[in-house]
C-alpha cells in the first residue's frame, strides 16, 4: 500500500538549500567588499568595528607592522696606529765609491743608484727609515775620502731615492771639514724635501733642535749623539755641533723634552770602540739612562762590525725598549770580512687612542735583525750592497776580499751573525 508523501520533510530540505544559497551570498557580497576596499585604500582593507570592509573612515591597517627600534649607534673604540720602521748603519762613502759613481755618470756628476739598486726593493715595506750618514754630504767641497770625509750630494739623493727619510749625521766625521763643512752641509740637507729628517747637529739644544715628523698618527722624535769627533776639537765660527755622549746633562734634557713634545723617541749614538762586536760597560750605562729618560729605541753605530740587539725595561712602566748596540757598515769600502756585514734593525711602533684623544704609551714590537751584505769584486770594483737573503755562494766565491780572506763565503756570515745576534730577532731568509 503506497504511503502518502510528508510534506514537511520537502519543507525542510528547501528551506536548507534556500539557506546555503544565502550563505554563499553573503560570503561572496563581503569578499567583494573587501577587495572594494583594498582597491579604494591603495591596497590596503579597512574594517569597521564588527571587521566589515569599510570604504572610507578612520581604521587601523591590518597590513601595516609597528616602526622597528633604531639600531643603537655603536660605541666609538680605541684606535691603534703602527708605524713600521727599520735603520741601517753606516753609510761610509769612499773614494772607490764616488769614483766608480762618477764614472757611471760619464764624468759629470755622480750615479750612486747602483750602490742601493739591489736593496731598494726591500725598504719600500718601511714607513720609515734611518741610516747613519758617515761623511758630510755637500754641493761645495770636492769629493774626498778617509780620513777627512766630503760626499757629493748625490749619494744622499740616491739614497733619498731609495727609500731613507732620516739621515743621522752626528759622528766622528761631522767636524772633518770645519765650520765651513757644517755649514755646507746643513745647507745641503735644508733643500732636501720637506720629508727628510736630520738629527745630530745643534743650534740652541733647544725645540727647534729636536727634529720630528709625524708618520700614520705618530709623531716621532729624533736624536743623535756622538763619543768623539777624531780629536777635532768644535770649529771656530761653526754654525750648529754635535752633543758628545759625554755630556749627559745636555742629553738628558734633550731627551726628556723630546718625549713631551712626541709620541715616541728614537735616539741614534755614535759609540765605542771600532772593529769590536763586544758591547761596553759605557754603552750599557748610557742606554739605560737614556730610556729612563724617555728614549723608545736606541740605534747604535761607530764599530763598523755588528753587535747584539736586546730589550732593556723601562723602569717606570715595564715596557721593553729594543737597542741595537751596533749596525755594522751598511755600505763602505773597507777591507775586513767582518766589517762587509751589517743589519737592517727592523721594528714596528705601535700606539693606542682611545675614543676621548687619549694617547697610550707606545710599545715597540716585531723587532728584527736583516743582514745586509756589502759586496764588490777584485780591486774594489762595483761596490753594491745586497739583502742576505738574497746572496748567494756564487757571488760570494766572487768576492774581492777573499784576496786575504778565502773563507768568507754564506757559512762564514751565517758564523758572524748567529754569534752575536740573538735567534729571536735574526732573520735569515
Amino acid at each position: 500500500m503506497r504511503q502518502p508523501k510528508r510534506k514537511g520533510k520537502g519543507r525542510k530540505a528547501l528551506l536548507i538549500t534556500v539557506a546555503s544559497v544565502l550563505l554563499l551570498a553573503g560570503v561572496y557580497a563581503l569578499s567583494y567588499g573587501i577587495a572594494r576596499a583594498v582597491e579604494k585604500n591603495g591596497g590596503v582593507a579597512k574594517l569597521g568595528a564588527e571587521g566589515s570592509a569599510l570604504s572610507g573612515g578612520s581604521s587601523t591597517s591590518l597590513a601595516s607592522a609597528p616602526e622597528p627600534e633604531p639600531e643603537p649607534e655603536p660605541e666609538p673604540q680605541p684606535v691603534t696606529n703602527t708605524v713600521k720602521f727599520s735603520a741601517v748603519g753606516d753609510n761610509l762613502i769612499h773614494d772607490g765609491l764616488y769614483s766608480q759613481a762618477q764614472r757611471r755618470a760619464g764624468g759629470t756628476g755622480y750615479d750612486f743608484n747602483y750602490i742601493y739598486e739591489n736593496t731598494k726593493y726591500f725598504f719600500k715595506q718601511f714607513d720609515v727609515n734611518w741610516i747613519n750618514q758617515e761623511s758630510l754630504v755637500n754641493n761645495e767641497f770636492p769629493a774626498s775620502t778617509y780620513p777627512m770625509f766630503s760626499t757629493p750630494g748625490e749619494c744622499a739623493e740616491a739614497a733619498y731615492d731609495a727609500g731613507w727619510r732620516v739621515f743621522a749625521v752626528s759622528n766622528n766625521h761631522t767636524y772633518d771639514k770645519g765650520a765651513g763643512g757644517v755649514a755646507a752641509t746643513r745647507k745641503f740637507w735644508s733643500a732636501m724635501p720637506d720629508d727628510v729628517v736630520v738629527p745630530g747637529l745643534f743650534v740652541n739644544e733647544d725645540d727647534a733642535d729636536i727634529v720630528m715628523h709625524t708618520v700614520n698618527g705618530i709623531k716621532i722624535a729624533y736624536l743623535s749623539f756622538t763619543d768623539h769627533t777624531n780629536g777635532l776639537p768644535e770649529p771656530e765660527g761653526a754654525e750648529a755641533h754635535v752633543i758628545y755622549s759625554s755630556e749627559t746633562d745636555k742629553i738628558e734634557r734633550l731627551v726628556k723634552r723630546a718625549d713631551e713634545l712626541a709620541d715616541a723617541v728614537v735616539v741614534g749614538v755614535h759609540w765605542e770602540v771600532e772593529n769590536s762586536h763586544i758591547t761596553t760597560d759605557a754603552q750599557r750605562t748610557l742606554a739605560n739612562s737614556l730610556v729612563e729618560w724617555g728614549a723608545d729605541a736606541i740605534i747604535g753605530t761607530h764599530p763598523h762590525v755588528i753587535q747584539g740587539i736586546e730589550y732593556i725595561d723601562n723602569p717606570t712602566d715595564g715596557r721593553k725598549i729594543p737597542v741595537a748596540w751596533s749596525l755594522g757598515n751598511f755600505i763602505s769600502a773597507q777591507s775586513q770580512p767582518d766589517q762587509l756585514i751589517g743589519i737592517c734593525f727592523a721594528f714596528d711602533i705601535s700606539q693606542t687612542v682611545d675614543p676621548d684623544g687619549t694617547r697610550h704609551p707606545v710599545e715597540m714590537g716585531n723587532v728584527k735583525a736583516y743582514p745586509t751584505i756589502t759586496h764588490y769584486g777584485a780591486g774594489y770594483s762595483d761596490i753594491r750592497d745586497y739583502m742576505f737573503r738574497d746572496y748567494t755562494d756564487e757571488l760570494a766565491a766572487q768576492h774581492g776580499v777573499r784576496s786575504i780572506a778565502p773563507g768568507f763565503n754564506l757559512d762564514y756570515i751565517k758564523g758572524v751573525l748567529q754569534e752575536y745576534i740573538a735567534p729571536e730577532f735574526l732573520v735569515l731568509d
